[in-house]
C-alpha cells in the first residue's frame, strides 16, 4: 500500500490529525451532562446517555443553524463552575487524543459561562488547566496532543472588545487567537470592526464564522472589511462557483479566498445539519479540495453532530475516494493555518504527521 491508497477504519483511527474548528460546549460527554445536572439540580430531556446522544443529534438536525444554537443552553448550564470547566477541558483533549488528533485549536465563548459568577479570567484559566490536565493524561495513555484555546466572543452580543483584549492579555499562556460567533443574519462581522482593527494593531491572529448559514456577503464581509485570516466554516464559496459548465469557473471572490490561500475550516456533518448540503456526497468539500483551495476538516460540534475526526475522515473517504494523500494535505492544510509560531508548526508536520503517514499507509 501506498499514499494513494484508501485507508481502512482501523487506519483512519490511528493517523495524526488537526482540528481547527472544535466548540468546547459542543463536545461534552453526555454521561458528563447527566452528573453535573444532578449535581446541580438542572433538568435535562432525558438522564440515559445514549438517549441524551439521540436527542441532541436529532434536535440539531432541523436543518436550522437556530435550532441548533439553541441546544447548547444545556451543555452552557454545567459549565458555570470553575471545577466543572476544568473537567470538561480535560475529558476533550483526552477525547481528541484518544481519536488520534495531535494538534487542535478548540473555541469557547468565555461570556456564556459567568452565570455563576466566574469571572473572564476564570473561566480562561480553568480551561486552560484543563486542557494541560487532558494533555498529561493522555501522555499516560501513550497519545501525544496539543490544545491551544481559541476564545469567542458572540455576534449578537455586545463584548466583543472585551473577549478580545483576554485574547491578547492570555496569548503567551495558551490562548492563540480570537473568533466570533453565533448567528450570522443580521448579525454582521463588520458590527465588531473596530475589535478586528485592534486585534490587527495587536498583531493578533483570529478567525471569523462566515460563509455557514447566511451566504457570500457575510464571506466578504470577513475577508475584506475584517481581515480574518481563517474563515469558520466558509462553505458557502460555493455559491461563488459556476459548475454549469464542463469546467468550473470561479468568481471574483472565490478566486481571491483560493489564490490568498484563506483556510477554510469546513465542518462536513455540521453543514449538513444546518442546511448547507443535502447529503454528504453534495458537499463542497469535495469540489473545493479538487480545485485546490485550502480546505480543512474539522468537527465544529462532536456531541450535537455525533462525530469525531475520524468520522469526518471516514465520511468524505467513502463519499469522494479520498486517499491517505488527500487526508494528509488537509491536515498538513491545517498546521498550516494554525495559530501556533510557523517553526512549531512545521515541527509537527516534519516529526509526527509525515511520518505517521508513511508508516501506516505503507502498511
Amino acid at each position: 500500500m501506498s499514499l494513494t491508497s484508501k485507508p481502512t477504519p482501523d487506519q483512519i483511527k490511528r493517523i495524526p490529525k488537526v482540528l481547527l474548528h472544535d466548540h468546547l460546549d459542543g463536545g461534552l460527554r453526555p454521561q458528563t451532562i447527566i452528573e453535573i445536572a444532578e449535581r446541580i439540580g438542572y433538568p435535562l430531556p432525558t438522564t440515559d446517555p445514549e438517549k441524551l446522544a439521540d436527542w441532541f443529534e436529532e434536535s440539531c438536525n432541523s436543518g436550522s443553524l437556530e435550532r441548533y444554537l439553541e441546544t447548547f443552553a444545556h451543555t452552557v448550564a454545567v459549565m458555570q463552575t470553575r471545577e466543572d470547566i476544568i473537567r470538561v477541558a480535560r475529558e476533550c483533549a483526552l477525547d481528541l487524543a484518544r481519536d488520534g488528533v495531535v494538534y487542535a485549536e478548540v473555541r469557547g465563548a468565555p461570556e456564556l459561562f459567568t452565570e455563576k459568577g466566574l469571572s473572564l479570567n476564570e473561566v480562561i484559566e480553568a480551561t486552560l488547566e484543563g486542557y494541560r490536565a487532558g494533555e498529561k493524561e493522555a501522555a499516560a495513555e501513550g497519545f501525544t496532543i496539543r490544545v491551544e484555546s481559541l476564545l469567542c466572543a458572540l455576534r449578537q452580543n455586545n463584548v466583543a472588545q472585551e473577549i478580545a483584549e483576554k485574547a491578547v492579555e492570555y496569548r503567551d499562556k495558551g490562548v492563540v487567537g480570537f473568533d466570533i460567533a453565533g448567528p450570522e443574519d443580521g448579525f454582521p462581522p463588520t458590527n465588531q470592526l473596530e475589535t478586528f482593527n485592534y486585534l490587527r494593531q495587536e498583531d493578533a491572529h483570529f478567525t471569523i464564522h462566515a460563509g455557514e448559514a447566511y451566504g457570500l456577503p457575510s464571506i466578504w464581509q470577513a475577508i475584506q472589511m475584517c481581515g480574518a485570516e481563517r474563515l469558520g466554516h466558509g462553505v458557502r464559496i460555493i455559491d461563488d462557483i459556476d459548475l454549469s459548465g464542463p469546467t468550473p469557473r470561479l468568481g471574483r471572490l472565490a478566486s481571491y479566498v483560493k489564490d490568498r490561500r484563506i483556510p477554510l475550516e469546513l465542518c462536513p456533518t455540521s453543514n449538513l445539519q444546518t442546511g448547507a448540503a443535502k447529503d454528504i456526497k453534495s458537499h463542497p468539500i469535495g469540489i473545493l479540495a479538487k480545485l485546490q483551495f485550502r480546505v480543512t476538516l474539522n468537527t465544529d460540534n462532536r456531541l450535537m453532530s455525533r462525530t469525531s475526526m475520524s468520522h469526518e475522515m471516514q465520511e468524505v473517504v467513502n463519499a469522494f475516494d479520498w486517499t491517505f494523500k488527500d487526508l494528509q494535505r488537509v491536515t498538513i492544510n491545517a498546521l498550516k493555518s494554525s495559530f501556533i509560531p510557523f517553526d512549531e508548526r512545521l515541527k509537527i508536520i516534519e516529526e509526527i504527521v509525515k511520518p505517521a503517514y508513511a508508516k501506516i499507509s505503507a502498511e
